[in-house]
């Protein structure tokens, strides 16, 4: 995995994590579901990314 996707995928996690929080505390569902969504797609991503490391090594 790239140093940048790295840090693309950890921004993209971190955006969910903040749109999560702000979601819950706002009592606005659809924000909250977003962020989970951004924080899942970041996952998805990471895992991908590891797998291609696996087969390169």
């Amino acid at each position: 995995m790239g140093l940048d996707d790295k840090i693309k995928n950890a921004a993209e996690d971190a955006t969910g994590k903040g749109k999560e929080a702000t979601g819950r505390a706002t009592d606005n569902e659809r924000l909250e579901a977003e962020g989970k969504g951004d924080q899942a797609k970041a996952d998805v991503k990471q895992a991908g990314e590891k797998v291609k490391d696996a087969f390169k090594h």
